[in-house]
């Protein structure tokens, strides 16, 4: 970073008042803060890194204090990243203000197959962390693993069951399958069967794995009765809103079974579930037409299945349909697998998580397995007229997001255009409660994705700006 780009981040933050998800301010005036390790490893832990910055004080106003002694700071920072494990590597950038020296730490961001980072004093349990927002988490025990899956190609698809029963298995399923992989591929024709199914990675060692009993058991769910859907209508903007009458789900639904049942149960719910409107089409026809286009909610919903997290951290969590008045969320445990990210989905070839799961599917034609899921949701929700599809990563959590351009009765604004909307509703002046309710997003996503970019544009501002964080913090339009 050059000197001039610091200045320029200053003067940002001075007008913004706030820390972000890549910048961290430590006051330094009077001595080295007692702890940075916390945040070295955080900003290790993302793809951007991020930078850390001594010599401004955080309250009462973003005021320029300087730093003690620079060369000390420097020697501290240098000395305090060798202790982390991997060693990171920080780029020092100062700069003088109104006569006082700020010093800017750059912390890159390291690659997925080295993470996670964490301070060796503490340990990897104990010393690794991740950045939400503006503040530095430990790592749960399942974000660390998913690093040390990733970087040991653990394959949780292909562990065994130990009860696993041949009397339970869908024989006509498994027919049909061998029949299909013989046909696509020749070589295996001559083969026998039972080492089909452990060259595929339907059985290990003569035992079922998990890819295989999710696929060809009758009753999966006896072996694993969270690997299920869980499905609910609610009647308002949230889980907790009510009908006149008391009643908090339209409908409410545990699907269990296989995989392609569960695709085909899902996306049944979800159509019974779905407002239907009459359209007229280009030959003049009348048909009817699902508040969400069917196929997107298919990929949407095979996408959550077959991508999921089957680890033992995650085995006792559902995937989760939640329609509310105005949107549908799939939610599926697991974060995104190795260095995918949220920008690049739709764009490229990821790695993928579950590969024998998935090749089962795409051999009984469940599932094509050619990264046209996200594709396919663009283009249906496109062609009915609906916003783009959201993405989100929560801790734990991947979360799709479609909206059916309803908005809610207090909102006058189209719902495809969030951000004026927001600015619309923030005429007033409005809570991060109020704009969570409004808008239906999670906090996390809303202040990443709107709040703090209209904040630095000045297209909203802080009702409260010496205290940002303050619980009585609103939010109004400029």
């Amino acid at each position: 970073m050059q000197e001039q780009e610091l200045l320029n981040l200053i003067s940002n933050l001075k007008i913004r008042k706030t820390e972000s998800q890549s910048v961290e301010l430590k006051s330094a005036e009077k001595g080295f803060p007692g702890r940075i390790y916390d945040t070295l490893s955080s900003f290790s832990n993302q793809d951007n890194g991020g930078i850390l910055i001594f010599g401004i004080q955080e309250k009462p106003g973003f005021n320029v204090v300087g730093v003690y002694d620079a060369g000390e700071v420097q020697t501290r920072i240098m000395e305090a990243c060798q202790q982390m494990e991997p060693q990171v590597r920080a780029e020092i950038t100062m700069c003088r203000i109104d006569g006082k020296t700020v010093v800017a730490a750059e912390i890159p961001g390291v690659d997925v197959s080295r993470r996670p980072v964490y301070y060796r004093g503490a340990g990897i349990m104990k010393g690794s962390y991740i950045r939400v927002g503006d503040g530095d988490l430990p790592m749960t025990a399942y974000e660390i693993y998913s690093y040390e899956a990733y970087r040991n190609h653990t394959e949780d698809d292909l562990r065994t069951v130990s009860r696993s029963d041949k009397d339970t298995l869908d024989q006509e399923r498994i027919s049909r399958y061998l029949q299909n992989i013989k046909s696509e591929r020749k070589k295996l024709s001559e083969i026998p069967d039972e080492t089909i199914l452990e060259l595929a990675g339907v059985t290990r060692g003569g035992l079922y794995t998990l890819a295989g009993i999710l696929t060809f058991s009758m009753l999966p769910e006896i072996y694993f009765p969270q690997l299920c859907i869980t499905a609910v209508s609610v009647p308002g903007l949230k889980i907790g809103d009510q009908t006149d009458d008391g009643m908090r789900f339209l409908d409410n639904r545990r699907i269990v079974g296989t995989i392609p049942d569960m695709v085909d149960e899902a996306v049944e719910f979800v159509r019974k579930n779905s407002r239907v409107s009459t359209v007229i089409d280009g030959n003049g026809q009348r048909r009817d037409r699902t508040e969400y286009p069917l196929r997107a909610v298919r990929e949407a919903v095979v996408n959550a299945l077959v991508h999921r997290d089957y680890s033992l951290y995650t085995q006792n969590t559902p995937v989760s349909i939640e329609m509310y008045r105005d949107r549908i969320v799939f939610r599926s445990p697991g974060t995104l697998f190795g260095r995918a990210t949220v920008d690049m989905l739709g764009k490229g070839r990821p790695e993928a998580r579950n590969a024998a799961l998935i090749n089962m599917l795409e051999i009984l034609h469940v599932t094509e397995n050619r990264y046209s899921g996200i594709p396919t949701m663009y283009h249906d929700l496109h062609e009915q007229g609906l916003p783009d599809p959201e993405f989100e990563v929560s801790r734990g959590d991947f979360v799709v997001t479609f909206r059916n351009g309803i908005f809610s009765e207090n909102a006058a604004a189209d719902r495809t255009d969030m951000e004026k909307s927001i600015k619309e509703y923030c005429r007033v002046p409005r809570s991060r409660k109020e704009l969570i309710a409004f808008t239906g997003l999670s906090q996390y996503y809303m202040n990443r994705k709107y709040l703090e970019p209209m904040l630095e544009r000045g297209v909203l501002k802080l009702t409260i700006p010496d205290k940002p964080r303050s619980s009585r913090q609103k939010f109004v339009a400029c």
